[in-house]
């Protein structure tokens, strides 16, 4: 263990030693636990992140004075799309991510170390329920997609594959979400192909560039941001495992999005066929000022520029066809080859850069006792997973719908957007829609036939509740066999069983 002289010699290296401030208060099993985690903090580099943290924190916000001479849309020829393409391509699409997926060369991993904080809860967001009829939270949409496109691409091609799940998560993380996943014995996954992983922690500074305490024993210390996968990829040796098992293309997506595809073939085999290293989805832009991220070019590489970045000019610019010009919003939703994520972790990563992100950090005062802010008192550094887009050579960019696979939970139902409602009445839209578009016809309590609409009612809600598991259908395929011209009540749970009693009896 170390003495408490020498992390006492190496925060006074690092400009930091208020750290051990309230050391002779501390019992020996507090005080070994702080200068355990203390003794991990290597003094240059914490002088320099605290140095940082309060330099960048000191800049003035708002949009960058030079940025729009500097901008770009993508060239057309670096953009797909889901929604323009004809039938016959996107088949050609899929069925080339089927190929791989089925070649066992697909591996699908989550960023899943943030907190809920502006959620609202104290546990992994994965864990989180937003009111479905049938319960599910988050983790078990997305394993059970896992199960159902693995089932696709084995069926396709005659074979039994394996879609690998890499979750990375975080030191607030980690722990519930292995005890989550036990108890719920993996959602019938291999645990074997589930490799959970922690990215690094980085202290929480004050604006005047020390490190906080939240409490006597115990540094405030916060993920890397999702940018963090680089290190931890490394840290964790992931990427020899992926080469162990033989995966090529990753998948790389937010916890937070519930119509999420993962490893979705469409976006795969695009990807595959353009030959590209490295890919994002993209929704088109709502409405100039929405608060997304848009991918384009900056000083002719490829990039996303935080909205906060884009001058409202810039970002109210249309192109010839009436269209917005920077229109290609951020999902967080992102193809990499093995390849690309291999040299990113020996070569670029140190160039990533740092972003600010000030928040409230429970602290010490002077006087021991535990305070919760009301404003944002500190500095939280992270790296954010798509500034590796510059470094790829074949970069691509896919547009899909938004209604179909974009519909984030950031906030509790207090704030008017991005919160359980809008994530519950965006799943069960969709599967209305896959519904009505299969022949099925619903009745309201009464039993009367609903008109067949697809438009939603003034509450956002759908006309009728229709969940579909996706154990039954990935992405409404196949669902002709049990709802054509069926009747149903609302509200209807299709899953597994109710899809065996409904499946036409052969003769």
């Amino acid at each position: 263990m170390a003495s408490e002289q020498d992390v006492r010699a190496q925060l006074q290296r690092a400009g930091q030693e208020h750290l051990l401030r309230f050391w002779a208060d501390l019992a020996p099993e507090p005080l070994a636990a702080l200068l355990a985690e203390l003794a991990t903090l290597e003094p240059d580099a914490l002088r320099e992140h605290c140095q940082r943290a309060a330099a960048a924190c000191a800049l003035t916000p708002g949009p960058l004075a030079d940025l729009a001479a500097r901008l770009q849309p993508l060239p057309p020829e670096c953009v797909g799309s889901a929604i323009r393409c004809d039938q016959e391509t996107r088949l050609r699409w899929e069925e080339e991510g089927f190929r791989q997926i089925a070649l066992n060369k697909v591996a699908v991993l989550l960023l899943a170390g943030g907190q809920g904080t502006r959620l609202g809860v104290t546990y992994p967001k994965g864990m989180y329920q937003v009111g479905l009829p049938s319960q599910k939270t988050l983790y078990q949409l997305q394993a059970e997609r896992i199960r159902r496109v693995q089932q696709l691409a084995g069926q396709r091609l005659g074979t039994h594959c394996t879609v690998p799940w890499y979750i990375m998560t975080s030191e607030f993380t980690l722990g519930p979400t292995i005890k989550f996943f036990k108890e719920h014995d993996f959602f019938h996954l291999d645990p074997a192909n589930v490799v959970l992983f922690e990215q690094r922690m980085l202290p929480a500074v004050t604006f005047e560039g020390k490190a906080i305490l939240e409490r006597k024993d115990k540094v405030a210390m916060a993920p890397d941001g999702n940018g963090g996968l680089y290190c931890a990829l490394a840290d964790h040796q992931i990427l020899e495992d992926m080469k162990r098992r033989g995966v090529e293309f990753v998948h790389v997506y937010c916890v937070d999005n519930i119509l999420v595809r993962l490893a979705d073939p469409v976006f795969i085999g695009f990807c595959v066929l353009r030959g590209a290293d490295c890919g994002a989805k993209v929704v088109e832009k709502a409405y100039p000022e929405e608060p997304v991220g848009v991918v384009c070019q900056v000083d002719g590489v490829p990039q996303v520029v935080e909205y906060s970045e884009i001058s409202p000019e810039t970002a109210g610019l249309r192109g010839p066809d009436g269209g917005l010009l920077y229109n290609t919003g951020n999902i967080c939703n992102h193809f990499f080859t093995r390849d690309f994520l291999d040299k990113v972790t020996r070569e670029f990563e140190p160039l990533l850069k740092l972003h600010v992100a000030v928040k409230k950090v429970p602290y010490v005062d002077e006087e021991g006792n535990l305070v919760k802010p009301l404003k944002p008192n500190g500095i939280k550094m992270e790296k954010f997973v798509f500034d590796v887009f510059q470094f790829a050579k074949n970069f691509v960019a896919f547009e899909v719908s938004r209604e179909e696979e974009f519909s984030p939970l950031k906030n509790a139902d207090t704030a008017s957007r991005d919160n359980p409602s809008t994530s519950r009445r965006a799943l069960l839209a969709q599967h209305y829609r896959w519904a009505l578009q299969a022949g099925a016809h619903f009745l309201d309590v009464h039993g009367v036939q609903l008109p067949q609409q697809s438009g939603l009612l003034p509450n956002g809600d759908p006309p009728a509740i229709c969940e579909i598991s996706p154990l039954v259908s990935y992405s409404g395929e196949g669902l002709e066999m049990y709802l054509q011209g069926r009747k149903l009540q609302s509200p209807f749970i299709l899953d597994e069983d109710q899809a065996r009693l409904l499946q036409p009896q052969e003769c």
